[in-house]
């Protein structure tokens, strides 16, 4: 009997996917809206994603136009959008709110890719993790002659070949990012 790696798969294209979600909230010089996914609004009295206080939408490659469901709260929305420093211009006008990104310095770009070298150590932990726990299970389950030595040493090797791939596509992902930074 071989050892059912779908469970193991299913982590790893969960870390893949955190660190997809992460790299987008790291600011390139486009404006992009996936920047505010982390912003919370006070929006009477609870903190709540900013997406679901105001629409958000792009006017061009520097710029994103937020307009509030509830007008009222144009200076809650520009309040959190200043405090969770991302290092963006805010205005707001009658219309709703402008997000005015400008131009990255070199040395905010280094921050940036820092940034996401910080997140892929932190993908490759969790990838360890996962790792660690699997092959746990794959001895425990030759501990209880479930599986044979020999199908052991081959999960071992399936799994690190899995373990392999994921670190690649997350490394892949990083470089992309870091061209787009750089860019």
């Amino acid at each position: 009997m071989t050892y059912d790696f779908k469970q193991f798969k299913n982590q790893m294209s969960e870390v893949e996917n955190w660190l997809k979600k992460e790299l987008a909230t790291i600011r390139t010089g486009r404006a992009s809206s996936a920047l505010l996914d982390n912003v919370k609004v006070n929006f009477y009295g609870s903190l709540t994603p900013i997406n679901q206080t105001a629409s958000i939408i792009s006017e061009d490659p520097k710029t994103l136009r937020i307009q509030p469901y509830d007008l009222s709260q144009s200076k809650n929305i520009e309040k959190s959008i200043t405090e969770a420093n991302l290092g963006v211009s805010v205005i707001v006008n009658d219309a709703g709110i402008r997000v005015i990104f400008p131009e990255l310095t070199s040395e905010r770009r280094e921050i940036l890719i820092k940034q996401a070298s910080k997140k892929l150590e932190e993908a490759r932990i969790s990838v360890r993790k996962h790792r660690d726990e699997t092959w746990n299970d794959i001895q425990a389950k030759e501990k209880a002659k479930q599986i044979s030595e020999d199908d052991k040493f081959r999960a071992k090797e399936d799994m690190q070949k899995i373990v392999d791939e994921s670190q690649k596509k997350l490394e892949d992902l990083v470089k992309a990012k870091e061209l787009e930074i750089k860019s």
